[in-house]
């Protein structure tokens, strides 16, 4: 899935401070995880952006979703729960990933000391060991940060839940405030000409057609594009429509 492909590619290759802290407190953090497991029956992923690895702890609703059994636990050389998503129905996965990426982009405009203040939570269907979808909550939250303001840990857990809405919400922990994700402004991601660029892409003008309508260079089109998929985190022009759409920077 290109989101995810340009999402890993951006958290992996962060700039990370050689910092002996960061080992320190890994322990400290992986017992945090353990904990939601425990007390929530919940799953609980922690995973570690410097090294791509991942921490799972499963509770009770491992075992009803066919993962593992309560109170165990694994270590994964991914950042991705490969094992989780597949029980996703397919359409909440793709929205899954869509809407962490706008939480990303959110969390881009918050202080780094501020950021694990906010997690994003919404409702999902997965598969039980039964072949019966569930509604899942899954909450996601970017817990630490090295001292370059690069995300080092994630938490994602899962529990089952009786709300059927799929909406997704970010919430702030220290005030209980809530904030609706499809509300959030991302029209500032792109520049106005980036979006004149990609309207054009839509209509299926070529790279010499929009240079031609804006009276800009073939060179200069071509560096919009390229700017275009690294802000939109896509690998090619059909994602980027797309996913413009959806973050309501096109018309769709």
């Amino acid at each position: 899935m290109d989101i995810v492909d340009k999402l890993n590619e951006e958290l992996l290759k962060q700039t990370f401070a050689e910092e002996q802290k960061l080992t320190e407190h890994l322990d400290e953090y992986k017992h945090i995880a353990s904990m939601y497991a425990r007390t929530e029956n919940a799953i609980a992923v922690l995973s570690d952006m410097k090294t791509n690895t991942s921490y799972l702890y499963y509770g009770g609703v491992a075992e009803k979703l066919g993962l593992a059994e309560r109170d165990t636990s694994k270590t994964v050389h991914s950042i991705w729960e490969e094992e989780i998503f597949g029980l996703m129905h397919p359409d909440d996965l793709l929205e899954k990933h869509l809407q962490e990426l706008r939480f990303f982009h959110f969390l881009k405009s918050v202080p780094s000391r501020k950021r694990r203040d906010y997690y994003l939570t919404h409702n999902m269907r997965m598969l039980d060991n039964s072949g019966r979808y569930m509604h899942v909550l899954h909450r996601i939250f970017y817990i630490a940060n090295d001292s370059n303001g690069s995300v080092w840990l994630s938490l994602c857990l899962y529990n089952f839940s009786i709300n059927t809405s799929l909406n997704c919400i970010i919430i702030n922990s220290t005030n209980g405030q809530a904030l609706e994700l499809e509300k959030q402004n991302c029209n500032n991601l792109l520049s106005d000409r980036e979006k004149e660029v990609l309207q054009l892409i839509d209509k299926g003008k070529m790279s010499k057609d929009i240079a031609r309508i804006l009276s800009i260079s073939i060179n200069t089109v071509n560096r919009h594009r390229q700017n275009i998929l690294e802000k939109l985190q896509v690998s090619n022009s059909i994602e980027a429509c797309r996913v413009a759409k959806e973050l309501k920077l096109l018309h769709a």
